[in-house]
């Protein structure tokens, strides 16, 4: 399964984004503010554009499964979750169905469509994040 985030153009203090899976729509995201290279504060900083390997583990933080992007250069337990604005996440991937500036709404019902698809697949999961135009 072929995850794609297309970052948007970033905002004060966070980047918007699509999500796709397979090619299709899924639905919008929400992560930290992208930095330039080199650059990064702690709980404030997306990670960097590039292709990931995947996987659902258990997390410790919030003691259920949850998707885990894997060897994330500088970074460690960068996970999909649900989250409405940039304060709700420590660099991870927040998603959701309703976007408006700063803000991601529906962001549990996305995340349960989006982690049934994980759960289902019997194919490896890669997310290649690009960034915005």
């Amino acid at each position: 399964m072929k995850l794609l985030l297309q970052r948007g153009a970033g905002e004060k203090d966070s980047t918007p984004g699509q999500l796709f899976v397979d090619g299709r729509f899924e639905c919008f995201t929400l992560e930290d503010f992208v930095r330039r290279p080199g650059v990064k504060v702690y709980g404030q900083t997306a990670i960097p554009a590039g292709t990931y390997q995947v996987v659902v583990t258990m997390s410790p933080r919030f003691k259920r499964l949850l998707p885990l992007l894997l060897n994330v250069p500088g970074f460690e337990g960068i996970r999909i979750h649900t989250g409405n604005k940039a304060a709700d996440t420590d660099g991870c991937i927040l998603v959701g169905d309703s976007p408006s500036a700063g803000w991601l709404g529906q962001s549990r019902v996305a995340f349960d469509r989006l982690f049934a698809k994980l759960q289902a697949t019997r194919e490896p999961i890669t997310i290649e994040i690009r960034p915005a135009p």
